[in-house]
Parts: C-alpha cells; structure tokens; sequence
C-alpha cells in the first residue's frame, strides 16, 4: 500500500505526473505504471469499468511502485469507501460545488470519531487483517477536490481551507463549458479561473493539479507552478499514438500526386 508517501510528496511541493486509466483493462495499468507514472487515476465517473478495476488495478500498479487514486462514480459514503477497502491512495471527488459539500464528503475518507467511514479489517487496506496499524494511517490518504464548475470556482479559497483537501483538480473540459466557454482553453475567463484556482491552493499549502493532453503540456502547466498533473488518460494516449504512426505510414496527398505522375510519364 502507498502508506501515504504520495501524500506526503505532494505537501513537500513535489511535482508529480500521471495518467487516467479507463479502459478497464489491468493490463493498460500496467503498462501505464511500468512506463514510469508517478500514480495512476482509476476513473469510475467516466472510465469503462466499476469498482472491479480497483482489486487488479491497485495491487498491478503498486507492483511498480505506483500508487492509485480512484475517482469515485460518486460522493456516496458506501461509493468511497468501497474503494478505500480495496486499498486506494486517495480519492478524487468530482461534481461538488461549495466548501459545505467538500465538508461533508470529507468525513467518508475517516474512521469515526472524525468521520463515517465503515471501520473493517479484513480487506487489502489493512492487508486482510495483518496490518495492526493500518487504522492509524487514514490520515495518509490524499483528497483531491476537482473544481469543474462555476459554482465550485466561487468557493475555492473556502475549499482549499478545508482539513483532508490535499489537492485541488481542474477539469478543462467541465469548468470551460460551465464558465461558456467550451473548450476554449485560452479564453481570458478560463485562463483567469485556473490562475484563481492556483493561487488558492499555494494560498493554502495544497497542490494544485489538471488535465493536459501531452508532454509539453504538462512540462507549460509545471512551468507555471502546477504540482499533481494528469497526462491523458490510457485510451487517448494510445489512440493519439497510433493515429500518428499511421499518419507517418500512408502517403500523402503530395506523395499520392508524385507517384501518379511518376506513372503517367512511364506510360
């Protein structure tokens, strides 16, 4: 299990890089964690699978060293703490719009007292019961609150305040079309809302994290102070690399013409 390092890397100021696993496929995980991910974020709100991917995906990645953050399908106690059981790293929270909300959601990630967490030790979380101290660790697990909405955006300084938010997450796609802009990512009040969002949480100690869609992107996003950042997902990745090997492969057009010519004139 993570025992709380990524946590820990995280409040320490270090920049870390991932992917969003979806396809449902343990061995797509896999590859994404031997490839040198420092996590892997198990999408169940958008991903092609449930709270089943969590038991193959979890144990695959932590063979590489690589923790697992879930995003859960939603807020629900039972939804969280499902996959808490499971041995999750962290839980990404999508589709809560005020700091009242986090609050509430927050106590599903604790035992009681401070929380509402089902209390069991027969799960991999506390290694199927020969973890004596794994109920003293729930302090490690990261909270990452998205911030996807216009609503969400108006509170995040009240958000970023709260105990148990470790990083606040921005959904391009979410909060672009929320604010009316639609995938307009250099509009002046998308670019306005992510340096909001930045600053809250440099405000508050906590990381600050989104999603790009490659290498340069995130290396623009690092530039600029962002810590928890999210390179794709598995099935864009592999989707935007064949599409260019086979775009290398095929002539084209300027090469089709070329060769015809050649013919005509052999003819």
């Amino acid at each position: 299990m993570d025992h709380g390092r990524l946590r820990a890397r995280l409040a320490a100021g270090e920049v870390t890089l991932g992917t969003f696993v979806g396809t449902a496929s343990p061995v797509t995980a896999e590859v994404c964690a031997a490839a040198g991910a420092d996590w892997l974020l198990l999408d169940l709100e958008h991903g092609a699978g449930g709270e089943e991917q969590a038991r193959t995906t979890v144990p695959i990645a932590a063979a590489y060293g690589v923790p697992t953050v879930v995003r859960v399908e939603s807020a629900a106690r039972i939804r969280i703490g499902r996959v808490l059981d499971l041995g999750a790293a962290g839980i990404m929270l999508p589709r809560l719009d005020t700091a009242a909300e986090v609050r509430e959601v927050l106590r599903h990630l604790r035992y009681p007292p401070a929380g509402d967490r089902g209390v069991a030790t027969y799960n991999r979380a506390c290694r199927f019961g020969l973890d004596a101290g794994a109920l003293d660790r729930e302090g490690g697990l990261l909270g990452v609150v998205q911030i996807e909405s216009a609503a969400a955006l108006s509170e995040v300084e009240a958000i970023a305040a709260l105990d148990g938010v470790d990083v606040l997450f921005v959904g391009p796609r979410d909060l672009s079309h929320d604010l009316g802009v639609p995938g307009e990512f250099t509009a002046p009040v998308y670019r306005e809302a992510l340096e909001r969002v930045r600053k809250a949480a440099a405000a508050h100690g906590k990381a600050c994290g989104l999603l790009v869609p490659d290498g340069a992107a995130a290396a623009a996003k690092r530039a600029e102070g962002w810590t928890f950042i999210g390179i794709g997902s598995d099935a864009t990745l592999l989707a935007a690399a064949l599409s260019a090997a086979l775009g290398e492969a095929r002539p084209q057009p300027q090469d089709s013409q070329d060769s015809q010519d050649f013919q005509e004139t052999r003819s």
